[in-house]
């Protein structure tokens, strides 16, 4: 590795190509709890950083997961059901 890869992974973090499901798990779980302050707070140039490395972790996640498990109430008609009264919490 030369000074520039180091600098570069030091400004956007390890490929997460390179991460194992559990890292890559934490990377989001930091990622997305720090994105409201970083969004409130931060210049433009470390909230550019924060999405493109954001969508660097998502895209890799999603890569890895391409059938997860998506909840109903999280598509376009399980949101048209919930406009029309029905609970979005299934019913026991």
């Amino acid at each position: 590795m030369n000074a520039h890869d180091e600098w570069e992974t030091a400004m956007t973090g390890v490929d997460p190509s390179r991460l194992d499901d559990q890292q890559l798990m934490k990377e989001l779980e930091t990622i997305h709890r720090t994105r409201h302050d970083t969004l409130l707070h931060a210049s433009n140039d470390a909230l550019r950083a924060h999405n493109g490395r954001m969508a660097e972790l998502e895209g890799e996640y999603l890569r890895r997961n391409p059938r997860r498990p998506v909840a109903a109430g999280r598509t376009r008609e399980g949101a048209r059901e919930r406009g029309s009264g029905e609970s979005a919490t299934p019913r026991l």
